[in-house]
């Protein structure tokens, strides 16, 4: 649980951020300009239409639970979700079918093998996670419907109540996952030996690679941060997105989970619930604050953006947003947060 200190601390942060002061927002430009020339890391080229990303994209953005938003860089750009959507549809299973249910169907524990292995745990045959393609597959199969049509209508509709816009699939993106998808069809074809899918195979799959090539951007992944930090409702529409008693199952999976085999050390040194996906995008949310989203196609060898991990260090120590953090000792609230006529982005 949070120290009093740091609630105290992260109040105080989000009172300043309610006027969006402009120090605030020199510290987003100061970390943008700092960040921005850094040339480590690779575009995602295994997904064919990913290669096209322009390397030199980043955004940075940041909405907190009243609706501020501070926001610098590429954060209009558009780009696809990718993976970033899995705690989403987690969520979403979780309304349509309750906590036993879900479980039954995948674990909970973080894993060190890569996102895509074709493996599952070998006592109850579960994938290991949510977030693992093979968890997510076994998710989005849990979306209800009628049919395929009702199926994806519905999962748009939980990420348009995210957003607060309607949302999009890239058919150049999802024809490019469809068609390089091999790996994915045989992790779908193994659970299905193992009962953890229902005989639908192609269609579930045909939902997965449509919901990673949804079209968002940097503020997007930041106002749907900020509704998990709102206990599931968006602070710009004021519409719920998710039940509040499920937003700490996905706050507590996106904690252990959610930046592929590097989690571990992500939870030990940045101490958030986050998201990253191969196309670009990280989303992290300080509960009951804010959310952040940044953006930047380079990624690092366990597919996580440079740039934006780069970006939460520096954040999570600047200002003590770790979830266990004892104490601020950062720059001071007074000095970072200046009230300021500068009200919105």
């Amino acid at each position: 649980m949070p120290t009093d200190a740091h609630t105290n601390h992260l109040d105080a942060l989000v009172t300043k951020l309610k006027s969006a002061a402009a120090p605030f927002r020199s510290t987003l430009n100061d970390l943008h300009a700092r960040y921005k020339d850094v040339n480590d890391g690779k575009v995602a080229d295994y997904i064919p239409e990913l290669a096209k990303s322009d390397p030199k994209w980043f955004g940075i953005s940041v909405v907190s639970v009243d609706g501020q938003v501070v926001e610098v860089g590429d954060f209009q750009q558009l780009f696809s979700i990718q993976s970033v959507s899995k705690p989403f549809v987690f969520g979403q299973a979780l309304e349509d079918h309750g906590r036993a249910e879900v479980l039954a169907k995948v674990s909970v524990e973080p894993t060190g093998e890569a996102f895509n292995s074709i493996v599952l745990d070998e006592t109850t045959n579960r994938p290991f996670n949510p977030l693992v393609n093979a968890g997510a597959i076994a998710t989005a199969d849990l979306i209800d419907g009628r049919d395929f049509s009702e199926r994806i209508s519905r999962l748009l509709a939980v990420f348009s109540r995210y957003i607060g816009r309607p949302v999009y699939v890239d058919n150049s993106i999802f024809m490019s996952e469809r068609t390089t998808g091999h790996r994915n069809r045989a992790i779908g074809h193994l659970m299905l030996n193992f009962g953890m899918i229902r005989d639908r195979v192609e269609e579930t799959l045909e939902l997965y690679f449509q919901q990673c090539s949804l079209l968002v951007n940097c503020h997007d992944l930041a106002v749907m941060g900020a509704t998990l930090a709102n206990r599931g409702t968006n602070p710009i529409t004021g519409e719920r997105a998710i039940k509040a008693e499920y937003v700490k199952d996905v706050l507590s999976i996106m904690l252990s989970c959610g930046m592929y085999d590097y989690a571990g050390e992500w939870a030990y040194r940045v101490g958030l619930p986050a998201k990253s996906g191969v196309g670009g995008g990280i989303v992290a949310v300080v509960p009951g604050q804010f959310g952040i989203g940044i953006f930047s196609p380079p990624l690092d060898a366990k597919g996580n953006s440079v740039r934006g991990v780069q970006v939460c260090h520096e954040l999570s120590e600047r200002f003590g947003l770790h979830a266990f953090e004892a104490g601020y000792t950062g720059p001071s609230m007074k000095e970072q947060f200046r009230p300021h006529g500068d009200a919105h982005k």
